[in-house]
């Protein structure tokens, strides 16, 4: 009787802690599908049910197997597993970024595991477009603050040329240029014209771009629209946040009128004259962490080289080396947002620009449709034509328009060589994917005996310490 009631006592025990162990998943479980409001999650809770309860699906079934059966369906089940894992940490938590560019350079120094978009060896799609859901974002455990570096999905990479490593619209554009001036014909210049007039000509032109690129493959590669997760990964600083009014004057960026201070490791270019034309030595070199790349411009008097405060100072101090330092004026950089019109803005004079605020009302009128017609017909999904003078949104005549995302104004730290919203523009709430923790490698290219392979005073260096 004593060992009936004990094993009986056990048998509860057993029962309770199923109970509990499913009571705590289910709990986690209906959290978690509350954070990404997707409903559709509750189709797995009988599942749940059954695998700590219920136990009438045999989800150990392969166990019987034979030896090599057992083994072989191990290596699934545990690869299986990995793969589920490792893709829910990437989509929800946080990934493996590379910086491929120099613009946060001196500030920071980040693939990732899973590919993007392009599955290597086989250079097709990695994704798949249907079947297709509206991409959203779950809310994020923090939020963008000014001064953080964070990490999106670049703007302007809707449409891409596979095989051309630069923005696509710009590309089509200067190409289109490049047709009606081999042609023989003229392209007016139409800056201090009408809007109406500007953004006429850009199309016109850029749709003769546009073929020209669709026909060249062999050179350009297929043109195909990616969607919003699946575009590059860019690394940049928000310098403006939603609501507030920018400008770039001088350098110095202004947000409501109030200047802002320039991040410590901010870089800008610099005629850099040395004696005799000499290259600088490979110990001052690394010291002042300046790459290959930065040094191939000591020489070129219209670009320069771009420094760091501190490297500029540090330069000045060897009078035996160095001539004179020369700030670089602004001068024509390529294309800057918006596109298709010309405000006379340059990248160290820029704006103003509102940033659109979700729920904030812009009055539209010709002289700042050009700034926020992408936005609202890219980024919102909106209709938008001028017509003799008069905006019209989804056939509408509109004198106003009421934003649905926030937007964020984003930039590199090298000021002179970053593809930034100087560039491209507004950098939507639903293109961001998160902030960056901290740098785990940092590696160096450069030829340069004296500049270490991996830099290990970066190396674990958390990312909100970087200012």
């Amino acid at each position: 009787m004593r060992e009936q009631e004990e094993k009986e006592e056990k048998k509860s025990q057993s029962k309770a802690k199923k109970w509990i162990r499913f009571i705590i998943v289910l709990a986690l479980y209906l959290a978690f599908c509350y954070w990404v409001k997707s409903w559709w999650g509750l189709l797995v809770v009988p599942f749940i049910y059954d695998a700590y309860i219920s136990k009438k699906i045999n989800w150990g079934w392969w166990k019987s197997l034979d030896t090599a059966g057992r083994t072989i369906m191990s290596w699934v089940d545990a690869l299986v597993f990995a793969l589920v894992a490792v893709y829910f940490v990437n989509n929800f938590f946080f990934q493996n970024y590379k910086i491929p560019s120099s613009s946060l350079e001196k500030s920071l120094l980040l693939t990732m595991p899973l590919t993007q978009h392009t599955l290597p060896l086989f250079n097709c799609k990695s994704y798949i477009e249907w079947p297709h859901w509206d991409y959203r974002r779950v809310k994020g455990l923090g939020t963008v603050q000014l001064g953080d570096i964070v990490v999106f999905n670049y703007p302007a990479g809707d449409t891409v040329a596979v095989d051309y490593p630069y923005d696509y619209y710009d590309l089509c554009y200067n190409i289109g240029q490049q047709v009606i001036t081999d042609n023989g014909q003229f392209i007016p210049d139409l800056k201090g014209h009408s809007t109406e007039e500007q953004m006429e000509q850009f199309y016109a032109v850029y749709g003769i771009g546009k073929e020209v690129v669709k026909q060249q493959k062999n050179k350009y590669g297929d043109v195909k629209v990616r969607p919003v997760d699946r575009r590059e990964n860019y690394v940049k600083r928000c310098v403006g946040l939603p609501g507030q009014t920018l400008q770039i004057k001088d350098k110095v960026i202004y947000l409501d009128g109030k200047p802002m201070p320039q991040p410590e490791l901010s870089q800008f270019n610099y005629k850099v004259y040395t004696k005799n034309g000499q290259f600088l030595p490979d110990k001052l070199r690394a010291d002042l962490n300046i790459s290959d790349e930065d040094h191939a411009g000591i020489h070129n008097y219209t670009d320069g080289m771009p420094l760091t405060e501190a490297a500029k100072t540090s330069l000045l101090s060897h009078p035996e080396l160095i001539d004179s330092i020369v700030e670089v004026k602004d001068g024509f950089h390529g294309r800057l947002y918006p596109l298709d019109y010309d405000y006379g803005w340059t990248r160290d004079n820029y704006g103003p620009v509102y940033i659109p605020k979700k729920g904030g009302v812009v009055k539209l009128n010709m002289k700042n449709i050009a700034i926020y017609e992408r936005p609202i017909r890219a980024y919102e999904g909106n209709t938008l034509d001028v017509r003799n003078g008069k905006i019209y949104i989804n056939g509408e005549e509109a004198t106003e328009y009421t934003f649905k995302m926030d937007y964020y104004w984003m930039m590199g730290d090298n000021r002179h060589n970053s593809a930034d919203s100087r560039y491209w523009g507004f950098v939507p709430e639903d293109h961001v994917v998160g902030k960056p923790l901290f740098v785990w490698l940092s590696v160096s290219d450069d030829a340069n005996p004296e500049s270490p392979h991996y830099r290990w005073n970066r190396i674990f260096k958390w990312v909100a310490n970087i200012k």
